[in-house]
């Protein structure tokens, strides 16, 4: 059984704590947080016994671990996670990967100067209804697919770092459902124009609002608009989609309501329920289990750090187009 550092004790732990009791495929051996109590706090909550340090690099010398779970805010990543793999350390990250992209490659490299792998969670792609959806895509009902539109309007109040963020929804969330949008369509991006907005009601320093169009390969278009600030009318996480091909169209609620409609007139035409299995394991857990398991296995998962950087180079390419207001190429 693996034994792990946990570098990162806020609220994202909860999560990634809970999910790791389900698939019960290691064991916490150290608990890592800067501010002074914090992973004392946690190790009580969770009835843990193991160590606790405030500083990784302590944690690396006194531990004798196999994996760094970096759940450090977005800003601590490329330190956390380039310590821990040059500490000898395999490391399972939150998203982003990075504040920026040339951070995430240096990581990329130092995942591999080290040859230790660096996993990036993307929970969404373990939900089961969008691996449903994945699969009646693959299936070749549709066909090429032409258009890929995402909607995501929620209003969380979470605090912290992310009220202070110049582009909370862009660099925080929407990842997932650029993620979504690659996991899906099998394509990556080859340009976005983004224009972001912050509501006057939002409480957000930073905006959080966004519209974006991407053109991906194959001619294919992924539309995106999102709200973090919303003001109503409220979507699930997973955002509400709608894929349409020359052949028909799917429609995902983001929750339960998931069909497709062949091509034809709009009266008479018949909704298509696409059956959804049950997974062994969701959202975080069945990424952490892809995890441990490709780990163990000796390849790599979906959301290895060399793929997910297609998902992170969305969101700053995004950023850059609507600080420069222009149409900017992904290369």
């Amino acid at each position: 059984m693996k034994k792990v550092i946990v570098a990162g004790c806020g609220g994202i732990s909860k999560a990634w704590l809970a999910a790791v009791k389900q698939i019960d495929a290691c064991n916490i051996v150290a608990l890592v947080d800067s501010m002074p109590g914090r992973a004392e706090a946690k190790r009580e909550e969770q009835g843990y016994n193991c160590n606790v340090y405030t500083s990784l690099a302590h944690a690396l010398e006194k531990e004798d671990a196999d994996i760094v779970f970096d759940l450090t805010p977005p800003e601590q990543h490329y330190n956390t996670v380039t310590t821990a793999l040059k500490g000898g350390c395999h490391v399972f990250g939150e998203k982003p990967m990075a504040e920026n992209l040339q951070d995430a490659e240096k990581m990329i490299l130092c995942s591999d100067d080290t040859k230790k792998e660096y996993f990036v969670m993307q929970n969404y792609r373990y939900v089961p209804e969008i691996i449903a959806l994945k699969e009646f895509l693959n299936g070749g009902e549709l066909g090429g697919l032409g258009q890929l539109s995402a909607n995501f309007q929620l209003n969380p109040h979470f605090g912290g770092f992310r009220d202070e963020m110049q582009s909370p929804l862009i660099l925080d969330m929407s990842i997932h459902t650029f993620d979504a949008a690659r996991f899906l369509s099998g394509k990556n991006a080859l340009t976005v124009f983004c224009h972001e907005f912050n509501p006057s009601w939002s409480w957000y320093k930073g905006d959080a609002g966004a519209v974006c169009i991407f053109e991906m390969e194959n001619g294919l278009v992924f539309d995106y608009r999102g709200c973090w600030c919303a003001s109503g009318l409220f979507t699930p996480w997973n955002s509400e989609w709608r894929i349409a091909s020359a052949a028909g169209s799917v429609y995902w609620s983001g929750s339960d309501k998931l069909y497709w409609e062949g091509a034809g007139p709009a009266e008479g035409n018949t909704q298509n329920a696409i059956s959804v299995k049950a997974q062994a394991y969701t959202g975080h857990a069945g990424c952490l289990a892809d995890m441990f398991n490709a780990l163990e296995n000796g390849k790599r998962p979906q959301t290895d750090c060399r793929d997910n950087i297609h998902s992170i180079n969305m969101v700053y390419k995004a950023i850059e187009s609507s600080k420069n207001k222009k149409l900017v190429n992904m290369v």
